[in-house]
């Protein structure tokens, strides 16, 4: 069955065709260097290619394609939320170990992709995690404690959608994909992409510019996992067909579970973009600056009407893929230390250590420390759900056997008083 009779419906006119974008001239799903020099990973490589403005020594590095857009208050800031990521992560990560938490997904190691990513999106663009995004969850300025209700088993979801412009998370793989690409779809019908004559450029489809006031983007992660499941390869397919303004950011942590990376695809993730006919762009997700950059390019090109584009973010997993995995028995200790040299906050701090005080990490970290207690109190504040809660929104309007199901249910519930 076809959702969408008429192509019509979504573009105003015939299928539109997605011409290459670029960047300093060059079609960034062409970028020489871009996926690294090898297509095919071999065991315990490193796999750092990519865009690189950060150094992991802290020394800015000159790339003709892309620029630093961040300033110096905007670089405290990137390491003020790093930091408050990870703290929180080892808070919750505790909480779990000591039977709180049903289960925690742990983010370090990742905290420079994700802060990088949500610092360039707008307060309008709508973001679709995955479920180990709590980074962004956080940057985006969602309460650290709504991000643990699912997972203390309190509630089937977590924050406020439509104050955050930010779903909630989505634990099947890749199903968040497809709710982006529909809802990017609706963007087009709204009109509400490639509208004004802005910064966004030209070419390809809409006006070429965007409408700060009207024009918005959608991004949606997943993993690398993620990337071998038929929803996200379908929600290629749309967001290519249909030129929806989608940012795919896929968050290559080297490890799908207990599964690497390189034996999912024989090239980098990035190439697959061209298969689609969008442009792919591979960065290095421990190096937040060129994060920021490269999403934010992303993101202007998509709200200026000109289609999707994906970007890996090569970064690395530095904890289990859950609480209840033992990533001891599949990743070498020789590949977790040679990340750790590339840890995405150390590199940060190194940069900033001649532009601040040595007091002032301090206070970062002192601050980081009041946000976690901050959240045990909360979390264990938490009170439980009264059972029958878990049949309210099930439906926009209750049913008559939604009803039927309630009363069983509460007297149910009665026969053991």
């Amino acid at each position: 069955m076809n959702v969408v009779r008429d192509p019509e419906l979504i573009t105003g006119g015939p299928m539109r065709r997605l011409e290459p974008d670029s960047v300093d001239g060059l079609a960034p799903h062409r970028f020489p260097g871009a996926f690294g020099e090898n297509t095919s990973p071999a065991a315990g490589e490193l796999n750092d290619g990519g865009i690189r403005l950060l150094a992991p020594d802290g020394s800015l590095v000159a790339d003709s394609r892309f620029s630093v857009l961040a300033d110096h208050e905007l670089r405290m800031e990137f390491y003020t939320s790093m930091v408050l990521a990870r703290r929180l992560d080892e808070e919750a990560t505790a909480l779990q170990r000591q039977g709180e938490l049903v289960l925690w997904i742990p983010l370090r190691g990742q905290e420079a992709a994700q802060v990088g990513s949500a610092a360039a999106a707008r307060p309008r663009d709508y973001l679709f995690p995955s479920y180990r995004e709590h980074a962004v969850a956080w940057h985006r300025g969602v309460p650290a404690v709504e991000v643990i209700r699912l997972l203390r088993g309190v509630s089937h979801d977590g924050w406020d959608t439509h104050r955050h412009n930010m779903a909630n998370y989505t634990i099947v793989l890749a199903a968040q994909t497809l709710h982006a690409v529909g809802f990017g779809m609706g963007v087009l019908l709204d009109g509400a992409a490639g509208t004004g004559t802005g910064t966004g450029g030209t070419g390809g489809t809409g006006t070429g510019g965007t409408d700060t006031d009207t024009d918005m983007a959608v991004m949606v992660y997943l993993g690398d996992g993620a990337m071998s499941q038929g929803d996200a390869n379908e929600a290629f397919v749309w967001a290519a067909s249909f030129g929806a303004p989608v940012v795919f950011f896929c968050q290559n942590n080297q490890w799908a579970i207990s599964t690497p990376s390189r034996r999912q695809s024989p090239v980098r993730l990035a190439r697959r973009a061209d298969g689609f006919g969008f442009p792919g762009l591979r960065v290095d997700g421990n190096d937040v600056l060129a994060v920021h950059a490269v999403t934010t390019w992303a993101l202007d090109r998509a709200r200026s009407g000109r289609g999707p584009v994906l970007i890996e973010a090569n970064t690395y997993r530095m904890a289990p893929h859950t609480t209840s995995d033992d990533a001891t028995r599949y990743q070498p200790p020789d590949e977790i230390t040679a990340w750790q040299a590339r840890d995405p906050i150390e590199r940060l701090r190194r940069l900033l250590a001649a532009e601040v005080e040595a007091g002032w990490f301090d206070e970062v970290r002192r601050r980081a420390d009041v946000a976690a207690a901050d959240l045990r109190r909360d979390t264990l504040a938490l009170d439980p759900p009264d059972p029958s809660s878990m049949l309210d929104h099930v439906a926009a309007e209750e049913t008559a056997d939604q009803r039927r199901q309630r009363e069983w249910f509460a007297a149910y519930r009665d026969s053991f008083l």
